[in-house]
């Protein structure tokens, strides 16, 4: 239960705080120029307003989550700092001598009261609010680009998957009876998937012929596990404990498996909007959904600035409907290509080849130049892994059953776009396009001293929450500072 009307704290060292908190401290500053009420509105509806024992203020625990973007730390040393840090103590609303929460109270309240509110969109769009209205942000120009983060699980090829379940097994087996070691087939020494998915099978025959094991329960469970596993591998081609992370690429040799934030900027450094996605999704397709929050929350756009991935043809389209200016580079496949008009297939920018739907990289490409005379253009031509195509779950409609190669083709017409190539070689284009490197500069800020480089949890809901808690942060933090320097 909560309180429908906000208590006022009488501890009589209250006073403490003027002494050990100073005015310019970065706590005390937030506390002043963000109104927190905002959460009390979005999350009462998450608790019970007249039954129940008191819970710890909305507010407070919101706090506690934002101290933790803040300062990079852990549940327990957040909580643990909490009972010293008069600052902490000044932020939370605390009383100097009023004892702190259990560290496992931050995890229920993640879990339980933060789901469905749009948490992103709700702090970003409040940072901007009050940028707007200490007349921080006053250009119109934003700057976009996205940003991977790791998943904190390890992605695993249907191998070492195999391998891990098949280890499992093996290990509630010994311990309930270690003399089944000489029954078991042996492990296989090579690399082939198929072979160990020929050892798995093995593995649970043997073990199934010895009742007095496969009646544990234990051993049943792992045992089931390994079956369905064993089936899996059939139809995937990698595994995580992290189901909604993916492999994207930040080069073409240079693969990560997680989520991938894509960020729009104001040209104050003040970040207006973002999306959260999985990592294998092409940066090009959200240009419309970052300008459109930008603009719901209060922004005037007239110029984006952004890297080759934005300068897709219905980006042009969009940026020339709404009179925007697209400081973004043409790429020759991106920008001109026409293709076979198979749905799904993106081209990636930072590997510099296509990616089908399930997103693997095209494994090599090939040119093919038309005649002089001849009134065909240039093709492209992408060849993709068959061995992992025969196991997609997306080869229906894409892959035929059978085929030797999977290719996908591009047209390039070299008399498209002539409208943003002469923008391309202008003098603004030039000029602006030197602003980008804001961007990446806050990309690093957000990645290494605020630990968006690795997410703290699994899935994508998670990862939302970890990003937006972050992005508040470092908006305050911008704004605080640009107050000072006026």
């Amino acid at each position: 239960m909560i309180k429908n009307q906000e208590s006022f704290n009488l501890s009589p060292y209250m006073a403490i705080y003027d002494l050990v908190v100073p005015k310019d401290n970065m706590l005390r500053q937030i506390n002043e120029l963000v109104d927190f009420s905002f959460i009390m509105e979005e999350l009462k509806t998450k608790y019970c307003l007249d039954n129940g024992r008191n819970a710890i203020p909305p507010i407070r625990m919101f706090k506690y989550l934002l101290l933790k973007a803040i300062y990079e730390v852990s549940d327990v040393d957040l909580v643990e700092r909490s009972q010293y840090d008069m600052s902490f103590k000044y932020f939370l609303d605390m009383a100097p001598e009023e004892p702190v929460i259990n560290p496992s109270s931050l995890t229920k309240f993640r879990r339980q009261r933060l789901q469905d509110i749009k948490l992103l969109d709700l702090l970003i769009s409040k940072t901007v609010e009050i940028a707007l209205e200490k007349q921080i942000i006053t250009s119109k120009t934003i700057i976009v680009d996205a940003t991977h983060t790791y998943s904190r699980y390890q992605n695993q090829s249907p191998k070492e998957y195999l391998q891990n379940k098949a280890k499992k097994v093996r290990k509630t087996v010994y311990s309930f009876d270690e003399s089944i070691k000489e029954k078991l087939p042996p492990k296989p020494t090579n690399k082939e998937t198929s072979d160990e998915l020929a050892y798995c099978e093995k593995l649970v025959a043997v073990i199934e012929r010895e009742p007095q094991l496969l009646h544990l329960p234990a051993v049943k469970e792992r045992i089931n596990e390994l079956k369905e596993s064993i089936e899996d591998v059939q139809h995937q081609s990698c595994f995580s404990s992290d189901p909604d992370a993916k492999v994207g690429y930040k080069s073409e040799d240079s693969p990560f498996h997680g989520y991938k934030t894509h960020l729009a900027m104001s040209d104050e450094r003040i970040i207006t909007s973002a999306v959260i996605t999985s990592g294998e999704q092409p940066d090009g397709c959200y240009l419309k959904d970052l300008v459109e929050k930008s603009k719901t929350y209060g922004m005037e756009v007239d110029t984006i600035i952004g890297d080759t991935a934005y300068s897709g043809k219905h980006n042009l389209i969009y940026t020339k409907n709404e009179d925007i200016k697209l400081v973004s580079k043409l790429h020759p496949v991106i920008t001109n290509g026409q293709t076979n008009r198979i749905p799904g297939f993106e081209f990636n920018k930072d590997a510099d080849t296509y990616a089908c739907p399930a997103g693997h990289l095209a494994t090599k490409k090939l040119k093919k130049v038309r005649e002089m005379h001849s009134n065909k253009n240039t093709q492209l031509k992408y060849y993709f892994d068959v061995e992992k195509c025969k196991v997609c779950s997306f080869k229906e409609g894409c892959y035929k059953e059978g085929a030797k190669t999977k290719t996908y083709s591009v047209t390039i017409k070299s008399n498209e776009h002539l409208e943003q190539e002469a923008f391309q070689n202008s003098e603004k284009f030039q000029l602006l396009s030197k602003e980008r490197y804001k961007i990446e500069a806050k990309n690093s800020e957000l990645k290494n001293r605020h630990g968006l480089k690795k997410a703290n949890s699994s899935g994508l809901f998670g990862m939302e929450l970890q990003a937006a808690t972050t992005i508040f942060a470092v908006n305050l933090k911008r704004i605080l500072k640009l107050m000072n320097e006026k």
